[in-house]
């Protein structure tokens, strides 16, 4: 499988016509201060660009992209501005949500795997003993004289709500899981299609910039 059919997922490239006239040299000198931020290092050879970013602040208008390679190419219709970027972050948003399904398959398979054993663990008779304990703790013990003399009060039969309590959400449930799939899987979509639009126009609005 060739790289390039994978690697559009953390990627994002495009290119942008320079104006009529417009140097290599005058497009890189228009697109330097998009370099010269705290974590960020770059270097320029002949017609290509490439710079790196590490911890890069939250204001740098290119937070989002990691590392990257700008090019200037000669054609008929005009000098273009070729530009490749890529994104751990794009990277981890796109990976989440298949994280979190396979925690869902997970614990879907878990519980399919606990219900036979208690299925089994009731043909034996355990059921019935669970039965008879259940009936002893909800027969009133009788009150000591010496108690009932002093005044204690009553012992209070336990409550039908409170007994079914640990009979209820024994087993864990997928939803939540699949909750945060969704969450990322948007979070993705809306990433990798904004973000291609913005460096575009960032690029735009600097090559144009006076």
């Amino acid at each position: 499988m060739s790289p390039r059919f994978i690697d559009w997922i953390w990627h994002v490239r495009g290119k942008l016509a320079l104006a009529p006239g417009q140097s290599g040299d005058d497009a890189f000198d228009k697109l330097a201060p998009l370099f010269r931020q705290p974590g960020t290092s770059h270097e320029r050879q002949n017609d290509t660009l490439t710079f790196r970013k590490k911890d890069q602040a939250a204001q740098d208008k290119m937070s989002v992209f990691d590392a990257g390679v700008l090019q200037i190419e000669e054609s008929a219709g005009g000098s273009v501005l070729r530009y490749q970027l890529s994104s751990r972050i794009l990277m981890f948003c796109f990976l989440a949500p298949l994280l979190f399904l396979g925690f869902a398959q997970l614990t879907m398979a878990i519980n399919k795997f606990e219900k036979p054993s208690t299925a089994a663990a009731g043909k034996s008779g355990k059921a019935s003993d669970a039965s008879k304990k259940s009936a002893k703790t909800d027969t009133v013990v009788p009150m000591n004289p010496i108690d009932k003399a002093l005044g204690a009060p009553a012992p209070e039969k336990p409550k039908k709500e409170d007994k079914g309590k640990d009979e209820k959400g024994k087993n864990p449930s997928p939803t939540a899981a699949y909750i945060f799939a969704a969450m990322f899987a948007v979070l993705y979509a809306i990433g990798r299609i904004f973000e291609d639009r913005l460096i575009k126009a960032l690029f735009r609005k600097s090559l144009l910039g006076s």
